[in-house]
């Protein structure tokens, strides 16, 4: 059962913190501290520019870590792969006709951490991702946003 603070999250998802808190540690910490070495180097700590720029950068580093970290300890990892394809549940990815303009949608549910409209990923908490839930393929949905109510017809259910 998961944990009060646990949050869904799709594998793909799962698996991009993991990409990037791997290259934060291996990668950009010690790229930073190196930064820092060299800048020490130079003297006078108090008017040198780059050992500020450096801490600065080794605080947002270490700031991003361990944000990171907590996420990868709360994440619940929902393997969508076994889910069953008749109704819309986290993971799906949703092909829907905007019955307003006759102009096909697709979207992906996804946990607030990874939702990004530019990857038509929207989350399941938001206003299209929580009137969706539990929606079959062949339905009609209203769903109220901000300009209004928009109707749409869910053409098609995909779990992948």
């Amino acid at each position: 059962m998961a944990g009060i603070n646990s949050f869904p999250i799709t594998r793909e998802g799962y698996d991009k913190i993991v990409r990037e808190l791997k290259n934060l540690k291996s990668v950009e910490r010690p790229a930073n501290i190196r930064a820092i070495e060299e800048a020490r180097a130079h003297g006078d700590l108090s008017e040198n520019a780059e050992y500020h720029a450096a801490k600065e950068r080794q605080g947002f580093l270490e700031g991003r870590i361990r944000d990171l970290e907590d996420k990868i300890s709360r994440a619940q990892v929902i393997d969508i792969s076994k889910i069953c394809e008749e109704k819309i549940v986290f993971g799906a990815s949703v092909r829907l006709l905007d019955l307003n303009s006759e102009k096909e949608l697709s979207y992906k549910i996804v946990g607030d951490t990874e939702s990004d409209i530019k990857e038509n990923k929207i989350s399941i908490n938001s206003p299209i991702g929580k009137a969706l839930i539990g929606k079959c393929k062949g339905e009609e949905v209203a769903i109220k946003v901000p300009n209004g109510v928009k109707e749409f017809e869910i053409l098609d259910i995909k779990y992948v």
